[in-house]
């Protein structure tokens, strides 16, 4: 049963002037241990593809924020929230600590979907509510 969703469009402009402005410990304020090596990866490629995996992360966890009614409130947190792909590219939330613990009580859990498009990050979050039998 579909519990919410959230959505969220970020201007990759603003996110690229922050961490111009902040350096590094932006992108290590927002991004997960995981998502923060393929931040660097990508970001070493090509700075402009760094800063849309960075655009798209942050736009995904203030969509699932939204999605879970938390806004950005304990136990909702920039790190404890990551946004990652399986090998098939698909995005999927993974969740830490107190977060993971707050979803799994309430049986929560999420689908995301990114997308970027040169000045603007994009992103949908469906957080379902798992029936009682289901694992």
């Amino acid at each position: 049963m579909i519990f919410a969703v959230g959505t969220d469009v970020c201007d990759i402009r603003r996110i690229a002037a922050t961490l111009e402005r902040r350096g590094e410990r932006f992108a290590e304020r927002v991004l997960g241990p995981n998502e923060i090596a393929v931040f660097h990866a990508r970001r070493a490629r090509s700075t402009a593809r760094g800063i849309a995996y960075l655009a798209t992360r942050f736009s995904a966890k203030e969509s699932f924020s939204k999605a879970i009614g938390l806004g950005m409130h304990m136990p909702m947190t920039w790190r404890a929230c990551e946004i990652l792909n399986h090998a098939s590219g698909q995005p999927y939330v993974r969740l830490h600590g107190a977060l993971a613990a707050w979803c799994a009580e309430r049986r929560l859990v999420a689908h995301v979907s990114v997308s970027d498009e040169s000045d603007v990050a994009t992103s949908f979050v469906v957080v379902e509510t798992l029936a009682k039998d289901a694992p």
